[in-house]
C-alpha cells in the first residue's frame, strides 16, 4: 500500500447545505461557510481530499448524469477560488430500494476509494454529517468523524451519545474547519497556505 494522504468526505450538509429535495442545479449547492477553505487547507498541508455521496435523485429520475456534472463543476469552481481541490467525486445513484453495495451506510464507495487509491483505509479519516456515513467508515475500516453540520446541527446530549454508542471510536467536531484544526494537532501539520494551520 502506498502511503498517499486521503482525506474522504461526504457531501451535503459536509461541504454544502443539505436540502431535502436534492440539490438539482449548481445554484442550489450553497457551501457550509468555512468548508470550502478548510478543504484548501488541507489540500496545503498534504492531503488528497474526495467525495463519496449518496445521489439517490439519480434513481428517482429527479436529476441526471448532466445536471450532476454541472453541479459538481460549479462546486469545484466555488473551491478553486479558495485554492482547494477535489481529486475526485465518487457517488451512488441509486434508490434504497435497489439494495445496492454501494450506498452508504454500505461500504462499497469507500472500499472502491481504497482500491483507487491503493491505501489503507484504516489510515483515511471518513468525515459525514449522519450515522450512516459513520456506520459506513466503519465498515470500510476507515476512521469516523462526525461534523456537526448539515443533518447533525443541533445534536447534542442523548440525542448525540446514542449516535456515538452506535458506532464507536467515532470522534465529533463542530464543523469541517475543527476537523482540520483535530489533525493539526494530532499529527503536527502545517498549512504551507496560511504559514500553519495554526
Amino acid at each position: 500500500m502506498q502511503h498517499t494522504k486521503l482525506i474522504i468526505l461526504g457531501r451535503d450538509g459536509v461541504l454544502n447545505h443539505f436540502r431535502e429535495g436534492h440539490v438539482t442545479v449548481p445554484e442550489e449547492w450553497l457551501p457550509i461557510p468555512g468548508a470550502l477553505e478548510a478543504v484548501s487547507r488541507l489540500n496545503h498541508a498534504g492531503w488528497h481530499v474526495v467525495v463519496a455521496t449518496n445521489q439517490s435523485g439519480i434513481g428517482r429520475g429527479m436529476i441526471d448524469m448532466s445536471a450532476v456534472n454541472a453541479v459538481h463543476a460549479h462546486m469545484n469552481e466555488l473551491l478553486l477560488a479558495e485554492g482547494g481541490r477535489l481529486d475526485a467525486v465518487f457517488f451512488c445513484p441509486h434508490t434504497p430500494e435497489d439494495g445496492c453495495d454501494c450506498r452508504k451506510p454500505e461500504p462499497g464507495l469507500l472500499l472502491d476509494i481504497g482500491r483507487r487509491y491503493a491505501v489503507d483505509l484504516a489510515n483515511v479519516a471518513m468525515v459525514g454529517d449522519t450515522l450512516r456515513d459513520l456506520q459506513a467508515a466503519r465498515a470500510a475500516g476507515c476512521q469516523p468523524h462526525l461534523v456537526l453540520s448539515g443533518r447533525a446541527a443541533g445534536l447534542a446530549g442523548a440525542e448525540l451519545q446514542a449516535l456515538l454508542d452506535a458506532v464507536p471510536g467515532s470522534t465529533v467536531h463542530a464543523s469541517l474547519g475543527e476537523f482540520v484544526e483535530f489533525l493539526r494537532r494530532r499529527d503536527g501539520v502545517e498549512d504551507s497556505a496560511a504559514g500553519g494551520l495554526g
